[in-house]
């Protein structure tokens, strides 16, 4: 149980991190996107202090769920389990790809909203600059990213997991010493 716990508080600092990082970057890209997309839930108008409110409340239930399902997959049922320490750089790979494809889909939402094949409508486009409007399409798309590559990774993380439990099972491994990166 205790490892379930580990895995699960991982899953919870790891999202948070992520978060923490993406929201102090993506606040200064529109701070828009928080200061009026979003509801206030601090008294600030620091754009530090938001992005860092906005990076727990917005993040810590997906890694709460997340690490939930990877810590059942990890756990449940007969040896051999993985533990915390084994899913960690896994888990910090997953990161690397949240990274890479906020970033990416970014730059696309950044290309097509500079193009005019998107935009704000209705009262957020009334409600932003319309100078920011390019860039505030920017940052929904990377957080649009951000989530979906982090549920859809942390869904093929957890088959991932069962799938090299069971494979060290039919070979007699009793323990799994880590994580492989790479298929065998």
């Amino acid at each position: 149980m205790r490892q379930a716990i580990l895995i699960l508080l991982l899953a919870i600092g790891a999202a948070v991190a992520y978060a923490l990082v993406h929201d102090q970057v993506t606040i200064r890209v529109c701070p828009e996107y928080f200061t009026i997309a979003h509801p206030k839930i601090i008294e600030s108008t620091s754009l530090t202090l938001i992005a860092l409110a906005w990076g727990v409340v917005a993040t810590w239930w997906m890694g709460a769920g997340l690490g939930l399902l990877l810590a059942i997959g990890a756990r449940a049922g007969s040896e051999p389990r993985l533990g915390a320490r084994q899913l960690a750089v896994p888990i910090i790979i997953l990161l690397g790809v949240m990274a890479g494809g906020a970033l990416g889909s970014g730059i696309v939402g950044y290309v097509l909203a500079s193009t005019g094949r998107v935009g704000l409508t209705g009262e957020l486009a009334a409600s932003v600059p319309e100078a920011h409007h390019v860039r505030f399409m920017s940052a929904w798309f990377a957080h649009t990213a951000s989530y979906a590559v982090g549920a859809i990774g942390g869904v093929l993380l957890t088959l991932w997991t069962v799938v090299s439990r069971w494979r060290a099972s039919r070979r007699g491994d009793s323990r799994i010493e880590a994580l492989p990166v790479t298929g065998s």
